[in-house]
């Protein structure tokens, strides 16, 4: 669409944070109050749209989108959103092993162990591996840890956690992506594990290129979503 408005800025409602475009509070997609935890995430947001040109172009704002979705869609069906975003933990990319070629062997293992003992160690959770496809369930008190430390994120938080596992296939990447155990570099480098070693032995297309430029891009979005959380 285009751009209708002259300033986009911060301010504030009776109850939280707000984006104003020419003094006139914003809403959601759905028409909702576009009410924001924080003053950081309203001033991010204001700059996402205050550099629009003469078209508004919602691709370019992500904290927008992530917002947006937290308030229509989060807040609407929380439970679900939640059970989604554990259900990656009973089919967790680290848990899930190569047992050949050698050097794929060896650098998952190098990349993933620590992450396991990580998770073990400040988690108190603890997780079985296999190799090949074959489904390994877990235990109950593991998986039940993943939801009680994921239900206690509040819904900005879970709109983004919603992408980073999403992309990462891995609850224990996205919950030291979390706790800042891991940057979104990192967390892009393990999760990209197999395909990486696939690229570096057999080269890379173009689509495939834009593929993971894309994931890494809205990786990092998500990531710095969260740090406007708080």
């Amino acid at each position: 669409m285009k751009r209708f408005y002259k300033k986009a800025e911060a301010g504030s409602l009776e109850s939280g944070m707000t984006v104003l475009l020419d003094g006139r509070p914003i809403k959601t997609p759905a028409k909702a109050q576009f009410q924001l935890p924080s003053e950081k995430m309203a001033v991010a947001i204001a700059n996402e749209w205050d550099a629009q040109e003469e078209k508004v172009d919602p691709s370019t704002m992500p904290c927008m989108q992530y917002a947006a979705t937290a308030i229509d869609r989060v807040t609407t069906q929380r439970d679900a959103v939640i059970d989604e975003i554990c259900g990656f933990g009973g089919t967790d990319l680290v848990c899930y092993r190569a047992s050949y070629p050698a050097p794929l062997v060896k650098k998952q293992s190098k990349a993933w162990d620590p992450l396991l003992e990580w998770v073990r160690n400040e988690h108190e959770i603890s997780l079985k591996t296999t190799t090949g496809l074959s489904h390994i369930r877990q235990e109950e008190h593991a998986l039940k840890k993943f939801h009680d430390l994921v239900k206690a994120r509040n819904d900005f938080e879970l709109a983004a956690t919603h992408t980073i596992v999403s992309l990462t296939g891995s609850m224990v990447v996205t919950l030291a992506v979390l706790d800042g155990h891991l940057d979104g570099e990192m967390a892009f480098e393990v999760s990209e594990l197999d395909e990486t070693h696939v690229i570096e032995e057999w080269g890379e297309d173009a689509e495939a290129a834009l593929r993971r430029k894309n994931n890494k891009q809205s990786l990092l979005n998500a990531i710095r979503f969260l740090t406007l959380c708080d």
